[in-house]
């Protein structure tokens, strides 16, 4: 390495950036840990959560949503769907679209995992002022932003 070249840890923004991943992969474990008890995995609770949400979503706008590939949905959905978490019905204009649904004991499950992500956030973040609580959305969202782009940018 010449010496013009600084090192990642003199970088005087890499404390932020090692704390934002840290941070990240803690929440995941905590809330991945917690969810057990449901029998259920967090990439299991991003999917439940976003058909309660957007109930009827299609699979492909799930996969949009949740930034992971068609692969990754291929094995989670049959998964939640043999469980009776989920169901797939076809699009009654388009028979090439499968729209998803939550099943009543997926409706159950997620209400309770939804209790459960909102304790942890209450637990971590209560004694943070909601004031910086938004400050720090807004820089995370940012940084979404940035790296949504250089995805888009590589396609």
């Amino acid at each position: 390495m010449n010496k013009n070249q600084s090192l990642p840890w003199d970088h005087p923004r890499f404390r932020s950036w090692i704390a934002v991943a840290r941070a990240c992969q803690l929440m995941q474990q905590s809330l991945g840990r917690s969810l057990s008890e449901l029998d259920i995995k967090t990439p299991h609770l991003d999917i439940l959560i976003n058909l309660y949400r957007f109930e009827g979503i299609s699979q492909q706008e799930l996969a949009r949503k949740l930034l992971v590939g068609r692969s990754n949905m291929s094995m989670l959905l049959p998964q939640m769907e043999k469980r009776g978490l989920i169901e797939r019905r076809g699009d009654e204009k388009d028979k090439r679209v499968l729209r998803l649904f939550l099943t009543p004991e997926g409706r159950n499950v997620t209400e309770k995992a939804m209790v459960i992500q909102t304790d942890l956030i209450d637990r971590v973040l209560s004694p943070e002022p909601i004031e910086q609580c938004m400050v720090m959305a807004g820089s995370m969202e940012r940084i979404i932003r940035v790296l949504q782009q250089d995805l888009v940018d590589e396609d």
